[in-house]
């Protein structure tokens, strides 16, 4: 059936959206929209797919995105994305088409070629790997154990997970080997005339972990040039200003060189 100009007009904003996070890209996901559209128009029947409702669009770009074998999406930047990344293909384009699109699970599950009950299950289990996925492992750095403790309980009530306290540059440095963690919440001075700014370049360079400042020395980033090693909550600190910025280093897109 051909879908006209017009009508095609009103699903464009959707497709536009699901494309990219289909692709992983602005770029991919626009190319992929302008091929899905110019087939509606001029050869509806090449695929097979009926193309009378949004669904119908959808599969089209599931088509072609599959062309040249089972599609993939570009790296992302963004921790939700690359967790869904690390999914099968189907339970990616299944939680994408529910989470981003607000398509019913039934419709939704007939585009990925599974039945309800399946596809229930397999969004249970995919939320379920997200949360995990989301829970950051903190290294909190900070050589005065009052501070230290109350900071790690601001971490854990938010769900995520302190994977040990160091007050030292060598602690830290050691934990960071044997613990692997994903964010790290550093003073800037620590005991024994270490520097949280040496821990967080290790961090940075040999690990990729971002790194957020608690500190009453700010002013040691700015001698230093490294400002952009990461955020500053000046002390004393506030609970909210701590959660905040926990809450947009885990959610928020990497910085590229984190990703090389």
């Amino acid at each position: 059936m051909r879908v006209y100009a017009r009508e095609l007009n009103e699903h464009l904003p959707s497709l536009r959206r699901y494309a990219r996070a289909l692709t992983g890209s602005v770029e991919r996901g626009d190319d992929l929209v302008t091929r899905c559209v110019e087939i509606a128009v001029m050869a509806p029947t090449r695929f097979g797919v009926p193309l009378a409702s949004a669904g119908g669009l959808y599969a089209l770009l599931h088509a072609l995105f599959d062309q040249d074998g089972e599609g993939r999406p570009d790296r992302s930047q963004h921790p939700i994305e690359r967790a869904l990344a690390r999914r099968p293909e189907i339970e990616r384009r299944l939680y994408l088409l529910v989470a981003l699109e607000g398509l019913a699970v039934a419709e939704a599950a007939k585009l990925v070629d599974l039945t309800i009950t399946e596809a229930t299950e397999t969004l249970t289990a995919i939320r379920e790997f997200l949360r995990l996925a989301m829970t950051a492992r903190v290294l909190v750095v900070e050589d005065n154990a009052l501070a230290a403790v109350d900071l790690s309980e601001m971490i854990s009530g938010m769900g995520h997970v302190v994977c040990g306290m160091a007050a030292t540059e060598p602690e830290a440095l050691a934990l960071a080997n044997a613990e692997s963690p994903t964010l790290a919440v550093l003073d800037i001075r620590l005991a024994r005339g270490g520097s949280g700014i040496s821990v967080a370049r290790m961090l940075r360079d040999r690990f990729a972990v971002p790194v957020i400042f608690v500190t009453a020395y700010a002013g040691d980033l700015r001698l230093l040039d490294e400002e952009g090693l990461g955020p500053v909550i000046r002390k004393p600190y506030t609970t909210t200003a701590v959660q905040d910025a926990i809450s947009q280093a885990v959610f928020a897109p990497l910085p590229e060189m984190l990703l090389h």
